[in-house]
């Protein structure tokens, strides 16, 4: 492994991180989310099974007592229920309401939008999902889980 290159690759991918962030804070506010709500909408797929407490906490590398905050403002704000888990009833799981599928697809939009990544064209994306995948393959990716 060469030390330089990954701390300079550590640093870029950091430093786009929080360009991102720092982009998407304010269009963020407007709607009334943190970065920690956000990603927690993020973490959400809209199109598969709801995802118990446990998993999203596991997609977000949090604990359950930071991902019960999150999910009580979100739900307070009326963008998702807390359900009984079909796979575990003793479970919860998180479905986002109709306002929070719009409000997710606000906050990928503006997260999209706000990234530097935003300026790379399609075959740069595609080479970056490349390198990657090798690093994080989409199979094993927690987010996927």
């Amino acid at each position: 492994m060469d030390e330089q290159g990954a701390v300079a690759a550590i640093r870029a991918i950091h430093e786009v991180f929080m360009l991102t962030e720092a982009g998407a804070t304010g269009p963020l506010a407007e709607l009334g989310l943190t970065p920690a709500t956000a990603q927690a909408l993020w973490a959400l797929e809209p199109d598969e099974e709801p995802p118990s407490m446990k998993t999203v906490a596991n997609r977000l590398h949090c604990n359950a007592p930071n991902l019960s905050f999150v999910a009580d403002q979100l739900a307070t704000r009326g963008l998702v229920q807390r359900v009984p888990d079909p796979r575990d009833r003793r479970s919860r799981a998180l479905v986002l309401t109709e306002k929070g599928r719009q409000v997710r697809a606000q906050v990928m939009r503006t997260t999209v939008e706000s990234s530097p990544l935003s300026a790379l064209d399609p075959g740069d994306v595609a080479t970056l999902l490349s390198v990657l995948d090798k690093i994080v393959p989409a199979s094993g990716r927690v987010q996927d889980s």
